[in-house]
């Protein structure tokens, strides 16, 4: 199906068949274009053939193997060989690597969120993982891109997520772990990263607020990460000028996450809608300067989270799960080209 609706697809400056994904963000003045990556699809070898294409991708993202579950499963005991093993998959093409991520409230070890721990010991152990974590990496990376050293901080309403950390240090451990990151890799830029912030709303404000004090009190922060995990026809309207509304603070903006899912099945009008949606992103990132590249949440539906995530949804990637490519990818292209 996806190959009969190629021919409507509006015609492009750059041929469908020739376009190259981080070759035009790239030309547009970005640094990258990339996709995360996991542990389990290294093994299939026309997936990995896709993945080191720098021409399409010329950043990793680890999906799971640098979290606190995977790297500090007991109390300094530091694991490495998952995350280790994608830095040598992007070093073989020299691809940029984005860690992912230092301190987050989920997929974490129960020894620290079932340990008691009081803030003076919490923090520091938010210090340690964190420079430790980041440490490790320091120099192993082809150009060293970016942390998200801060994962999803806050609820939908504005206030700060309830988590073992919250719960305990206020909201401290944020600036102990940016210190923290800075100190072990002063390259690096340290990002915090939330879902929930493309258009403007009290979420978005919330982590305007965060930035501007985070500048005020001398804690390094770089940029903010919107991850844009979208749904097809719910592209916020507010989104370019929320990306400008970021860049404004004086930090640079990534899309970190990207896919845009639907209702399945598919059908033809929802792959044009998807189509549209990726090119309505794309361009917002191409027009604002300080907007420094786009990462897809993976780039095949066969390894999307979505399905598994939210029941009845899918088809979120701009490669099908034949490592065919949908009219999403020229939604890209024609992003990156317009």
């Amino acid at each position: 199906m996806t190959r009969l609706l190629l021919p409507v697809i509006s015609l492009l400056v750059v041929p469908f068949a020739a376009a190259q994904l981080n070759t035009l963000a790239q030309q547009a003045g970005k640094k990258y274009f990339g996709t995360a990556t996991d542990n389990p699809e290294l093994t299939n070898t026309p997936y990995v053939a896709q993945l080191q294409n720098t021409q399409d991708f010329h950043q990793l993202t680890p999906t799971n193997s640098m979290k606190w579950d995977a790297t500090e499963p007991s109390r300094g005991q530091f694991t490495f060989a998952g995350g280790d093993t994608i830095v040598a998959q992007a070093q073989k093409v020299g691809q940029l690597v984005r860690g992912h991520n230092c301190v987050w409230h989920q997929q974490l070890p129960s020894w620290v969120t079932s340990g008691g721990f009081n803030n003076a010991t919490l923090a520091s152990i938010v210090q340690t993982h964190c420079s430790t974590l980041v440490g490790h990496y320091k120099g192993q990376i082809p150009c060293s891109l970016a942390w998200d050293v801060i994962n999803e901080p806050f609820n939908d309403d504005g206030t700060f997520r309830q988590s073992v950390f919250f719960n305990t240090m206020g909201t401290s451990f944020i600036p102990i772990a940016l210190r923290a990151a800075r100190a072990a890799d002063p390259s690096a830029k340290l990002y915090i990263n939330d879902f929930n912030i493309e258009g403007s709303g009290v979420k978005s404000t919330a982590m305007v607020n965060l930035i501007k004090q985070l500048k005020t009190d001398g804690v390094p922060i770089d940029g903010v990460g919107i991850q844009t995990h979208l749904i097809v026809g719910e592209v916020p309207s507010t989104f370019k000028q929320n990306l400008q509304n970021f860049a404004s603070l004086g930090v640079e903006v990534a899309i970190t996450e990207l896919d845009i899912r639907m209702t399945l099945p598919s059908t033809p009008a929802l792959l044009a809608q998807q189509q549209q949606d990726y090119q309505t992103v794309i361009s917002a990132c191409k027009e604002i300067s300080g907007c420094v590249g786009v990462t897809l949440w993976d780039w095949t539906d066969k390894f999307s989270w979505v399905p598994g995530t939210f029941a009845g949804q899918g088809a979120a990637c701009p490669w099908d799960e034949n490592f065919v490519k949908k009219p999403a990818y020229q939604g890209i292209v024609a992003g990156w080209s317009s």
